[in-house]
């Protein structure tokens, strides 16, 4: 069974930028499409980005033009670059496939926006 494990959260302030990763143990390539999830405190988890192994790519509207979601199939490694980053980003960020297989929860990455 594959398992993923996201990286790269941090603190950062408002309108600065992190690149998550999220590296899987084996190929990835059935996992279509891939996805970023985050939960806030005291809310659901939402689906975020997604991308097919084609590299189509869609987004939730709160995040169209800040984050870009990319994958590499040959690394078993999908990437998720967030800008300009909002207090309202702060949130547990997790990768998985769309939608989502209890198999796939990883730890998850750690990512706050605050001044």
């Amino acid at each position: 069974q594959v398992q993923l494990v996201e990286s790269g959260g941090g603190l950062v302030q408002p309108g600065g930028s992190l690149r998550l990763s999220c590296a899987a143990s084996g190929s990835i390539f059935s996992i279509n499409p891939m996805g970023w999830y985050r939960q806030a405190p005291g809310k659901q988890r939402e689906l975020v980005a997604m991308v097919t192994s084609g590299g189509s790519t869609n987004y939730a509207d709160s995040v169209k033009g800040r984050f870009t979601i990319s994958r590499e199939n040959g690394k078993n490694t999908v990437y998720l670059q967030i800008n300009s980053l909002k207090p309202e980003d702060t949130a547990l960020y997790y990768c998985n496939k769309v939608p989502p297989q209890r198999a796939y929860w990883g730890q998850g990455t750690q990512v706050t926006v605050s001044s």
